[in-house]
C-alpha cells in the first residue's frame, strides 16, 4: 500500500513521536510511505525511517501549532499528484492547511484519514478555555469532511460527535507503544543521581501540563533527601519555575532529552511517573512509562484516566492535584512494594490494550476498509 503521511518531524512533541512510530511500523510491514512535513535544515532526528520526503514551506512552527506559507498548499497538491498514493493520512498539526486537505484530496480523488490529537479535559468536565476549546470548535465542521477521523478513546469520540462530526466518520484507535523497546530492564539512573527513591515527570513545561502543582506539592511534602524528582522536558514555564524549585529540594531539571535510549534508562530506573496535566489526549509518555514497568499516577483527563482505570495506576482529580500529591508522594516514597505492584499492573495493561503492533493492525484494517469503499461525489462543505 502506498501511503502519503502528512505530519511533523520537529520540534519534539507527542505528534512527532506518533508520526515517527507509526511510519516506522508501516514501513516494517512492507508499505510504501512518503512523508510530507513542515521541515527545516536540521540534522536528521534519531530513529526516523528513511523514506521519500517532501518539505512544506512554513512561516512559523512550534510544539503546538504551525503557520504555513501561501505556497504550501500548491507544494502539497503537486506532491500528492506526483506521489499517487493509495491513501493520505494526516496527523493534524493545528495548521490552517488541515482545513484545506479534504478539498485537495477530493480534487485528486484520494481517500483521506486524519488523526486528531488535540487534548481535552475528560468525561464530565468542560474543556478548559483557550486553545483546546477553540481547536475543537474550529475543527469539528471540517473533520466531517475527512473519510475517517482517528481519535484515541470513546470519550473523545463522544465529544466530537456532540459537535457535529458523524459517528460513522470517527474511528477509535488508541495510541500504541513498542513494548519490546519500552520494557523493564536494568538501569543505573538512581546511582547517577544518588537517589534511593526516584520520581519522574516527562513532558512540556507549559500551563496545561500543571507542572507547578507537582513542584509545590513536592516542596511542601518535605521529601527525604534521598528521594529525587526528575523533570524531563522544556517549555515556556521552565525559566520561571526552575529558580524556585531546585536541587536544594531534591528536584533535578534535565531539560529536553532527544536520546531515546537515555529516556528509556530513566523510566526503567524510576519508581513513579507523574502526569498532573489539566488536559491530555492519550499521553504517549504515560504509555512508555507503563510499558517500562513504572508505576504511574495521572490526572483523569483525556483518555489517561481510562488507561489507568481499575488498578493499573493511580488517577487523581484535576481540582485538587496539589493536595492529593502532598498525601501520595510520601506514601509512594515510604512503600516500595506499592510502586513495584503498580509497575507490574501498568506493564500488563499496556500489553493487553496499548501495543504498537495492535495499533498498526487496526490502522491497516481501517485503510483497507476505506479503500474497498472509495467515496464518490462527496459534498465538501466549508
Amino acid at each position: 500500500m502506498r501511503i502519503a503521511w502528512i505530519g511533523k518531524k520537529t520540534p519534539f512533541c507527542g505528534n512527532v513521536t506518533y508520526s515517527r512510530e507509526i511510519t516506522n511500523a508501516l514501513l516494517d510491514r512492507g508499505h510504501q510511505v512518503s512523508f510530507l512535513h513542515f521541515a527545516q535544515e536540521n540534522p536528521e532526528p534519531d530513529n526516523w525511517p528513511k523514506f521519500q520526503e517532501v518539505s512544506l514551506p512554513f512561516i512559523y512552527k512550534s510544539q503546538v501549532y504551525t503557520i504555513p506559507t501561501f505556497k504550501a498548499t500548491k507544494v502539497l497538491t503537486e506532491s500528492l499528484r506526483e506521489i499517487k498514493p493509495d491513501i493520505v493520512h494526516a496527523s493534524l498539526t493545528l495548521s490552517p492547511l488541515d482545513f484545506f486537505l479534504p478539498e485537495i484530496c477530493q480534487e485528486l480523488n484520494l481517500p483521506l484519514v486524519a488523526t486528531f490529537h488535540t487534548p481535552f479535559a475528560g468525561k464530565g468536565a468542560k474543556l478548559i478555555s483557550g486553545t483546546q476549546l477553540l481547536a475543537y470548535q474550529l475543527y469539528a465542521p471540517f473533520l466531517d469532511n475527512y473519510d475517517r477521523v482517528i481519535v484515541f478513546s470513546q470519550i473523545q469520540r463522544e465529544l466530537l460527535s456532540s459537535m457535529g462530526v458523524r459517528e460513522e466518520k470517527i474511528a477509535v484507535i488508541p495510541n500504541g507503544v513498542d513494548t519490546t523497546k519500552y520494557s523493564p530492564g536494568v538501569s543505573q539512573i538512581k546511582a547517577e543521581f544518588g537517589a534511593e527513591r526516584l520520581f519522574v515527570y516527562q513532558g512540556r513545561i507549559a500551563p496545561e501540563k500543571n507542572v507547578e502543582s507537582l513542584l509545590r506539592a513536592w516542596k511542601q511534602s518535605e521529601m527525604e533527601t534521598n528521594s529525587k524528582l526528575l523533570i524531563v522536558g522544556d517549555g515556556p514555564l521552565k525559566p520561571s519555575l526552575e529558580p524556585f524549585y531546585g536541587a536544594e529540594y531534591g528536584i533535578i531539571w534535565l531539560g529536553f532529552i532527544a536520546d531515546e535510549t537515555r529516556r528509556i534508562e530513566i523510566l526503567r530506573g524510576a519508581d513513579l511517573f507523574i502526569l498532573p496535566s489539566l488536559v491530555e489526549g492519550l499521553s504517549l509518555s504515560l504509555l512508555e512509562a507503563m510499558s517500562c514497568g513504572l508505576a504511574c499516577l495521572a490526572t483523569n483527563v483525556g483518555a489517561d484516566g481510562e488507561v489507568l482505570e481499575n488498578g493499573a495506576g493511580v488517577v487523581i482529580d484535576t481540582k485538587t492535584v496539589r493536595s492529593q500529591l502532598k498525601t501520595l508522594l510520601p506514601l509512594f516514597q515510604d512503600h516500595p512494594e506499592l510502586t513495584t505492584l503498580l509497575g507490574q499492573k501498568a506493564r500488563k495493561r499496556v500489553l493487553e490494550r496499548y501495543t504498537l503492533k495492535d495499533n498498526i493492525s487496526h490502522l491497516e484494517e481501517l485503510y483497507t476498509k476505506i479503500l474497498s469503499h472509495p467515496p464518490l461525489n462527496l459534498t465538501w462543505s466549508r
